[in-house]
């Protein structure tokens, strides 16, 4: 089929809207609540709006873009001045009840309506009515996300994660008109709705109405205060992320930058993440043959994604016997940190501070549950995620792209193998995991170190390991999403899984995804391919890619914990859940209300 795009002709298929032929022939329009990644084109900010003249038809048209389908013979236009003078319009309008408190907002310069305000040459505001967005929600409830509606464009893309990519649905759309809001199901707080604190919401909002709650502060505080030790650590899929905050390029490790950065800042200690990883793999495969030889709660599920925990606690809670109780990297570093490092460097434990850099927004709840404080103090004590820390860096003038390298320097809880950096991917958690098991169980490594049948990004990945004559054939099942892992859930639940070891990982492409990471303007994961190969080119090059032959980790276990499952591990590294799951009885009348505002 073929039409014309101001002028030009286009070639273009049937069900193809205007806006996928004008991206596809060079033609930019600006956007707002359109997203392409997720097949969401509601059409609500009116900005996209074209000039069209169908053939046969002597009258123009102003249409939206993104929802009027390309048509044989069409004419559109993107700059004519009615065209610009309306965009401009609407983008007024949008202001008019948006708070614009911009130099306070987290998304300030990183803003898409600060962008296409700029793009339609929008040079004042004739509009400003507070009194419209100042009675919208605010709610500081989640530990994980604020919501700020007075910020809210009204895009929709929120809803469409959380109930298509997630099946969480824990935003919904109520009222109408200007009171329209999103709105959390049953109008709780956050944090006690069914929200799991992935932050997936965050990644898609075009502006500051969904923030990671900031802690940076709370990270300056601990830092600059002389009276205490700080102690950082670094997840693994924040080092392949990290760099796009700085235009480096994607994917690009940037550990050894980050290490200086920390220093720069006045760290005392930067440790790795990684490092608790492989001690995750030597406690939880440790648990899994345990459960496997003795007829245990199977299938287990890892425990290291604070998004899925939460998720089994307030949908599945009868099913939290299946998680691993061995505690997350993030956890088992604090532990170890204000416990056997606190030894070895002949520090007071009572003035070590655990800062940890994620890139989850989950992780910030996961750090405040009761089972990870002891003695009154909490194992991990500040969380920020990887946005934050590129905040902070360039509050403290710092430009990572310009620094110098630096190598970890603490001789006790730094030095990692591959199969801990690909804890970053989904399918990396179990990967390193059967790295592990089958040379416990057989006495040998694996032919083959990378197990490619886990790898790849289909929502739902299978494979069985051979364990020996004692324990046969394992079948092992990789999740990501929590959509797909409440289908998993649901054949458990019937019996109809032949599952022994299950990875669910809550965001899409496992930690690399995560809603700490930064974003891609108009894309979702728009660099998740480039992410994920940091990751594997990192356990790549690793001289040990086995967690049970980092020798930091045997010393570890020889110093003080002697051994996996042992008394020491289960009082420092092992956890316990619990039923969060909300009853509710609805009242015919309060259901009637929920259908009226969703029609």
């Amino acid at each position: 089929m073929i039409g014309t795009i101001n002028g030009k002709k286009v070639e273009f298929s049937k069900d193809q809207t205007v806006l996928e032929v004008a991206r596809a022939n060079g033609h930019f329009i600006p956007t707002l609540c359109e997203l392409a990644d997720l097949d969401h084109t509601p059409g609500t900010c009116r900005v996209c709006l074209v000039d069209i003249k169908r053939r046969n038809d002597v009258n123009h048209r102003i249409v939206t873009s993104c929802t009027t389908p390309m048509e044989e013979g069409m004419a559109v236009l993107t700059r004519t001045p009615k065209v610009r003078q309306m965009q401009r319009l609407q983008v007024e309008l949008l202001l008019a009840d948006h708070n614009q408190d911009c130099a306070s907002c987290v998304r300030h310069g990183n803003c898409e309506l600060q962008d296409v305000a700029q793009f339609v040459g929008l040079e004042q505001t004739r509009y400003n009515y507070p009194e419209f967005y100042e009675r919208r929600t605010r709610d500081y409830s989640s530990p994980s996300v604020v919501r700020d509606m007075s910020k809210c464009i009204r895009c929709f893309r929120c809803v469409k994660v959380c109930r298509e990519i997630q099946g969480i649905d824990a935003l919904v759309i109520t009222q109408k008109g200007l009171e329209t809001e999103i709105s959390v199901r049953d109008h709780l707080p956050l944090n006690e709705s069914d929200c799991i604190s992935c932050g997936q919401c965050i990644l898609v909002c075009p502006v500051g109405a969904l923030a990671g709650r900031n802690n940076i502060e709370d990270a300056m505080d601990l830092i600059y205060n002389p009276e205490l030790i700080t102690v950082v650590q670094f997840a693994p899929a924040v080092r392949t992320a990290m760099g796009e905050e700085f235009n480096m390029a994607k994917g690009e490790n940037v550990e050894a930058k980050m290490i200086t950065a920390l220093k720069r800042l006045g760290v005392d200690v930067v440790l790795d993440t990684n490092f608790a990883a492989d001690l995750v793999i030597m406690e939880e495969g440790s648990e899994l043959l345990h459960r496997l030889k003795n007829k245990g709660t199977l299938p287990m599920f890892t425990s290291c994604c604070p998004g899925w925990v939460n998720f089994v606690e307030k949908n599945y809670p009868e099913m939290t016997p299946n998680i691993s109780t061995t505690s997350s990297p993030q956890q088992c570093l604090g532990a170890m940190a204000k416990t056997y490092l606190a030894e070895k460097m002949d520090l007071d434990p009572d003035r070590i501070r655990v800062i940890s850099i994620m890139p989850c927004t989950a992780k910030k709840g996961e750090a405040q549950r009761p089972e990870f404080q002891r003695n009154g103090r909490p194992d991990v004590d500040v969380v920020l995620t990887t946005r934050e820390f590129s905040r902070l860096l360039k509050r403290e003038g710092l430009d990572l792209a310009k620094l110098e390298d630096s190598q970890f320097d603490n001789p006790w809880m730094t030095d990692y193998s591959g199969a801990a950096v690909i804890f970053g991917n989904t399918g990396g958690v179990m990967e390193a995991a059967v790295r592990t098991v089958h040379k416990l169980v057989t006495g040998n490594e694996l032919d083959a170190v990378e197990y490619t049948d886990l790898r790849g990004d289909a929502l739902r990945r299978e494979a069985t390991v051979d364990l020996g004559p004692a324990l046969g054939e394992v079948k092992l099942a990789v999740v990501h999403t929590l959509k797909e892992a409440r289908r998993l859930m649901d054949e458990i639940k019937s019996g109809n899984s032949p599952y022994g070891f299950v990875e669910v990982m809550a965001c899409p492409g496992g930690c690399q995804g995560g809603g700490g990471q930064p974003r891609s303007k108009h894309s979702y994961h728009g660099t998740a391919r480039e992410r994920s190969q940091g990751i594997y080119n990192i356990d790549k090059n690793r001289t040990i890619r086995q967690s049970h032959n980092n020798p930091m980790i045997k010393r570890l276990y020889a110093d003080f914990l002697k051994k996996p499952l042992g008394h020491k591990s289960h009082e420092l590294l092992h956890t316990t859940y619990r039923d969060r799951r909300r009853r509710i009885n609805h009242s015919m009348h309060e259901i009637w209300k929920e259908i009226e505002e969703r029609s």
